[in-house]
């Protein structure tokens, strides 16, 4: 049986229904295209959660396809920063409460502003970490933005 995480606590609690894939984690191999791989589904489907500071907001989160490069200057201009720097990954489980390879954009320890690449709204449904190595979930993009308060935007 699979341990529910706060991902999954969070979207029951929202009545949102979603799917959990696991798979083997390995250390050499958390790239989110590795992962797309791990559970069989295309890089695109697969997104990744990216926290960002800002000079205004103190912490913005983009979620964007596993195989995306995520553009700086795009997410400053939507989130109304002038300007946006990865966190560093030190900082990332004290800011989220989730490790590297398993930072899910939903049940983070704070709701901080989300950003969700647009092309998400073009799949019936995409993947995200359920907040763990080794867990995916499987939901509608619409469902994962009204869960985590997000807004569609180019950030890609």
């Amino acid at each position: 049986m699979i341990t529910k995480t706060n991902a999954a606590r969070m979207l029951d609690s929202l009545h949102i229904s979603y799917e959990v894939r696991t798979y083997e984690v390995h250390e050499d191999h958390l790239s989110a295209v590795d992962v797309a791989e791990s559970i069989g589904i295309e890089p695109e489907r697969l997104f990744k959660t990216l926290v960002l500071k800002g000079n205004i907001d103190p912490y913005i989160v983009a979620v964007i396809p596993g195989n995306a490069q995520l553009d700086l200057k795009k997410i400053a201009k939507h989130s109304g920063n002038k300007n946006c720097d990865m966190l560093p990954m030190k900082d990332l489980l004290a800011v989220t409460g989730y490790i590297r390879g398993g930072c899910s954009p939903i049940g983070m320890k704070k709701q901080f502003p989300t950003y969700i690449e647009e092309l998400a709204t073009l799949e019936a449904t995409i993947v995200v970490s359920a907040g763990k190595r080794g867990l995916q979930i499987i939901l509608d993009p619409q469902d994962l933005a009204k869960a985590v308060n997000a807004r569609f935007v180019d950030i890609v």
